[in-house]
């Protein structure tokens, strides 16, 4: 796995970018662009092991730890589905060169409340959602010692 070359945003960022669209329709645009900026995701990662249970949707996650100039985690993912693209994208750009334990406790119910997520998705596109964060801390969780 090479370095990510994604953007990373602090949660104040990400909700800031969402309140500059004025409908849903714009946000879901803003979601699938999101998606397509995920960086490369190498075909042999695409196995039943790194596929999300819980999905609709099929999306693959995997992780690689760092240890320098700290322990960080590195997230990788993909989705057959250019929402759920932008969604995994979401959670890749919160998470990824944190520390395992930041992963662990990062409140992300907060963050889908405040960017509306939780009325405008339907409830397999949520469910779906908390299985990628299910599955990311649980990546996350490994590397604790």
């Amino acid at each position: 796995m090479g370095t990510l070359n994604q953007e990373i945003m602090t949660v104040d960022e990400l909700i800031a970018r969402f309140e500059v669209f004025d409908d849903w329709e714009e946000r879901y645009l803003y979601l699938m662009d999101l998606g397509r900026k995920l960086p490369a995701f190498d075909e042999s990662w695409k196995t039943e092991e790194n596929l999300v249970e819980g999905c609709v949707s099929q999306v693959w996650l995997v992780s690689k730890i760092h240890h320098e100039p700290s322990t960080r985690v590195e997230f990788r993912a993909d989705s057959d589905s250019q929402i759920v693209k932008g969604l995994v994208s979401i959670l890749i750009m919160l998470h990824s060169n944190q520390s395992p334990a930041d992963i662990i406790s990062h409140d992300i119910d907060g963050l889908f409340t405040k960017l509306g997520l939780t009325d405008h998705l339907s409830p397999s596109r949520k469910n779906g959602f908390y299985a990628m964060i299910r599955r990311l801390r649980a990546l996350a969780s490994t590397y604790v010692s």
